[in-house]
């Protein structure tokens, strides 16, 4: 159903109705809204209290009444990770294809190239199956991961710009500054997608300062943007200028952690 909104009435009719599940079905989050409710029935979305982040860290967040079918597990400098329990995998297929073809059209056209050689690594990157899904529907016999080859890469990028078929590149930050430092050409054709992740890097910077690197290595006057979180199963994108859009089942709400209510 969630799929399905057309409209912000359409979206917080289906909202209500997954918080009446969740409060009912996942104790952690009940224990959680109980605490910040104090007896109040949520009437409309701003009401409905966010799990905060810390908790899938502490936690094993997933509702009673599913199997567990997948675990996603975040990046991070510790052993102390976030852990998504995902109940069903097909949901977060379905989101991942609804979101890429409403923000890029079919996938079938497209060739996906990855550079994520430290997401690789890990067996449960959120990120990296669903780069992984996307190579796999696109059907393009040069779609994959490229690891650290970034010479084969750079070869592949060249004779997809030459042959003008749509392509996008999805990399980590920091892999994608070294392609562009080692390996600088003009990229005609090409859409170069960041989805962050500069750790692991010699340095964190700003992504402005990353966005300017990349269109000078590669010629391009815009550098696109994937966000996701191992939290959640739905992607925001930005077509450039760090303006991120998002499918009409999510929404963004800006809260402080301190006051729950408080949106900005």
């Amino acid at each position: 159903q969630i799929f399905n909104i057309k409209s912000n009435r359409e979206f917080e009719h289906l909202y209500l109705k997954i918080f009446d599940f969740q409060f009912k079905n996942n104790l952690v989050y009940r224990e959680y809204a109980e605490v910040i409710l104090k007896g109040k029935k949520p009437r409309k979305v701003k009401e409905i209290p966010f799990l905060p982040i810390t908790l899938f860290k502490n936690k094993k967040v997933y509702s009673k009444s599913q199997n567990i079918e997948q675990i996603f597990e975040s990046s991070g400098t510790t052993k102390n990770t976030s852990k998504h329990y995902v109940a069903n995998l097909s949901l977060y297929k379905k989101s991942i294809i609804k979101s890429f073809e409403y923000f890029y059209g079919d996938i079938s056209n497209y060739c996906i190239l990855s550079l994520l050689p430290d997401y690789r690594k890990r067996q449960n990157s959120s990120l990296v199956y669903m780069v992984d899904y996307l190579i796999k529907k696109s059907k393009n016999k040069k779609s994959g991961f490229y690891l650290t080859d970034y010479k084969k890469l750079s070869e592949s990028l060249k004779i997809l710009s030459e042959n003008k078929q749509k392509t996008i590149l999805i990399g980590a930050s920091s892999a994608l500054i070294k392609l562009a430092t080692d390996f600088p050409q003009s990229l005609n054709n090409i859409i170069v997608m960041e989805t962050g992740g500069t750790k692991g890097g010699e340095k964190e910077i700003l992504k402005e300062e990353l966005h300017e690197i990349l269109k000078t290595s590669f010629k391009l006057e815009k550098i696109h943007s994937e966000y996701g979180m191992t939290e959640l199963l739905s992607q925001s994108y930005s077509k450039g200028d760090n303006l991120f859009i998002s499918p009409s089942w999510k929404q963004v709400f800006v809260r402080d952690i301190y006051d729950p209510f408080s949106i900005y």
